[in-house]
């Protein structure tokens, strides 16, 4: 059974943040690791090669995605063990995300961000964010991975209502 939907979508100025979080019974570094080193990156969303630091360009191999295509990230910015942003360009425009990590007692929450140009197609990136960081919880716990069947289209309605949230408020 798949988890229910985490994400939030809040107003950023003219802007929009969509944000879905995780929790993990980890040390910051150990969930960083799983978010920033390829051979772990490998078994939740994909492998990337080339250097990283910001302000320079990686590689990366989408695992689980058809025909797994490789597309290219920006390192914007790097704060080990705490914040991750990245940028990627492709036919839909850029997409500018961040993995915010907060640790008490051991116990790590990583937010997800997806700082968005337009409310337009929530939808549908709602859904794949939820199933990529279950695919990371999954890699993380060594339990089977998560079917994309399970979030989309089942999960499609709660993104669109947030955005009609917005529209209301």
């Amino acid at each position: 059974m798949t988890n229910p939907p985490t994400g939030r979508l809040f107003r950023v100025g003219e802007k929009h943040d969509l944000v879905l979080t995780r929790t993990f019974r980890a040390h910051a570094e150990d969930v960083w690791a799983s978010v920033t080193e390829s051979e772990r990156t490998a078994r939740w969303f994909g492998r990337w090669e080339g250097e990283a630091a910001p302000g320079r360009t990686i590689k990366i191999q989408m695992a689980y995605e058809e025909e797994q295509p490789w597309m290219e990230a920006r390192v914007e910015a790097c704060e080990p063990p705490m914040r991750l942003a990245v940028s990627t360009t492709d036919v839909n425009g850029v997409w500018r995300m961040e993995f915010l990590l907060s640790e008490v007692d051991g116990v790590t929450e990583l937010k997800f961000v997806h700082h968005l140009q337009t409310v337009e197609g929530v939808g549908d990136i709602g859904p794949g964010w939820e199933y990529y960081l279950d695919m990371l919880v999954a890699s993380r716990a060594g339990t089977p991975l998560p079917e994309f069947d399970s979030y989309y289209p089942s999960m499609k309605p709660h993104f669109e209502g947030l955005v009609e949230g917005l529209a209301e408020g």
